[in-house]
């Protein structure tokens, strides 16, 4: 392990620093239609907007195929290799189920990110490794995956863009203006150094009015910018793909940061790093929230769940975020084909990619029940038939969510797993599904209950007519012992006295269900042994 010299200062500098953010979002059509079965990514990559499919490593050049890709491979136990890379993963977008269960679109326009900290402030230049849309069949969700990265970075720096570059909105403002827990500036760059679209944070008016009309918060541009075509599902909004806000405002993230001398971090150092806090300030009491915060009174924070120096490196798990660190001179550690480095954007991006849309489609799915139940009319036929249909369509589809995707155990490999265990408990995905699980068999049960009620008013309808009509089939029955002989009467006449008879039956027949309702509430007294005779003629006539 590299060190300081015993005369120099502790070198925190940050050699290498990796940052992936994950924001997952509900993807519709207008009108609130999902697209589950591969045609939005498949109306995206085919556009003429900036994504493409990304082809995948097992159907390209087999000389393509790097050992990394192997190690990831064979990191994962089967059922997780069948939901990562379906069976013999090759069609561009998943359109049949047997098929690969996930598509991945990248953009290629944003070359760099200019991130300006505070005002006054020197920006921080970083570089743009990917920007990914990762999709999965059956579940109208959409995952936003941004990796970026600098080398040569003090500390407070990658504290600092940890703790502020993934925010969706402000979530304040400060007195002066400046938007709080954000970045003052945010700028995506082109591969030639334009600047493609920058942040909106410090425009307070547009927030607060874009959230009073919609009862939704904003997105920042350049947020905005990374996801079009796509437009926020808003009445009005102009686009065929359509998204929503899933989770927080803060976007999860993983962070890989190699050091020049990892011993000079100290305890508060690795708390800041595990909780994805701002640095420390002079003069501020320890909160590890934004110094520009007007004081409050937080609570307490979700405790992280800190793995000390495991196979020579140190882990922090948490549920929104993953950070590995280690010494920028460990060459297993900054190896990007077997060591840390590759098993950081490959293994444990994946069994986080996992944890949290396993969380995402479960929010999705409340999401889509809670608006289905708001909408149920129960007085309203075409209401009901709409309530029944949507949940028959989200019962289907969970069934399909939990069979094909529901995997508690993903890897034996002690750290990967420890990375996709920690994160799914921490992120409560195991009572979420159970929530969810038991709000569709409440709504079964529902619709069960109604389908039986249904069956059980048409049966004491017909019940009703049968008895009714019991009359006049004994009556007809009588009338066919050939009192009279027709044999022959004129066809005509026949015809007649078969309208004659037909008519008054039918007319009484429609008569008895429009009424079958008293009808049946008559024969309910009528067969009241306990009621006199008197009583029963009062009920027959309407009066008590």
């Amino acid at each position: 392990m590299t060190t300081t010299e015993a005369a120099g200062a502790p070198d925190t500098t940050v050699a290498r620093f990796r940052l992936i953010l994950l924001w997952p979002v509900r993807v519709m059509k207008p009108g609130g239609e999902g697209g589950g079965d591969g045609a939005l990514a498949a109306c995206l990559a085919e556009g003429e907007g900036p994504w493409r499919h990304v082809d995948d490593e097992f159907t390209g050049d087999p000389a393509d195929f790097q050992e990394r890709h192997y190690s990831e491979f064979v990191t994962f136990l089967p059922t997780a290799q069948r939901f990562l890379y379906g069976h013999g993963r090759g069609g561009r977008i998943p359109s049949a189920y047997g098929e690969s269960p996930m598509a991945t679109l990248r953009r290629d326009d944003v070359a760099a990110a200019r991130v300006t900290m505070r005002h006054g402030e020197a920006p921080v230049l970083l570089s743009v490794a990917h920007v990914d849309l990762h999709f999965f069949y059956d579940i109208d969700v959409a995952l936003l995956a941004v990796e970026v990265f600098a080398d040569d970075l003090p500390l407070a720096t990658a504290q600092d863009l940890m703790f502020r570059f993934g925010r969706a909105y402000p979530a304040f403002w400060t007195p002066s203006g400046r938007p709080g827990h954000c970045p003052a500036e945010v700028e995506w760059l082109s591969p030639a150094g334009a600047v493609l679209a920058a942040s909106d944070y410090g425009d307070k008016r547009a927030y607060l009015d874009f959230a009073c009309l919609h009862r939704a918060p904003g997105l920042a541009a350049h947020w905005r910018f990374l996801l079009e075509p796509m437009a926020l599902d808003l009445a009005g909004a102009r686009g065929e793909i359509r998204y929503r806000q899933l989770e927080y405002y803060r976007m999860p993230l993983m962070a890989f940061l190699a050091f020049r001398d990892p011993a000079a971090l100290t305890e508060d150092d690795r708390r800041r790093l595990a909780w994805a806090s701002a640095p420390a300030t002079a003069g501020r009491a320890d909160h590890g929230y934004d110094a520009d915060a007007t004081p409050h009174a937080f609570g307490p924070r979700q405790e992280q769940e800190i793995h000390g120096d495991l196979a020579g490196a140190w882990h922090a798990i948490g549920g929104n975020a993953v950070v590995l660190a280690g010494d920028a001179g460990d060459a297993a550690f900054m190896d990007a084909e077997r060591g840390f480095l590759a098993r950081f954007r490959h293994q444990y991006f994946l069994v986080f990619l996992i944890a949290h849309f396993h969380r995402a489609s479960l929010l999705m799915f409340a999401d889509e029940l809670a608006d289905a139940v708001s909408r149920l009319r129960v007085g309203d036929p075409a209401a009901l038939m709409t309530f029944r249909q949507k949940s028959r369509a989200s019962l289907e589809r969970f069934l399909r969510f939990t069979h094909r995707y529901w995997i508690d155990e993903v890897t034996n490999h002690a750290e990967t797993r420890a990375v996709f265990d920690v994160s799914r408990r921490q992120l409560q995905v195991d009572r979420l599904y159970q929530d969810v699980r038991q709000e569709l068999h409440d709504m079964s049960q529902y619709l069960e209950g109604e389908a039986q009620r249904r069956q059980n008013t048409s049966m004491v309808r017909l019940t009703v007519v049968t008895t009714f009509g019991l009359t006049g089939a004994l009556s007809t029955g009588f009338l066919g012992m050939n009192l009279f002989a027709l044999d022959a009467a004129s066809p005509a006449l026949k015809l007649g006295l078969f309208a004659l008879v037909f008519l008054p039956a039918l007319a009484l027949t429609l008569l008895t269900v429009a009424t079958s309702a008293r009808l049946s509430a008559f024969l309910d007294v009528l067969s009241d042994e306990s009621l006199r005779l008197i009583e029963k003629a009062r009920a027959c006539f309407g009066r008590r």
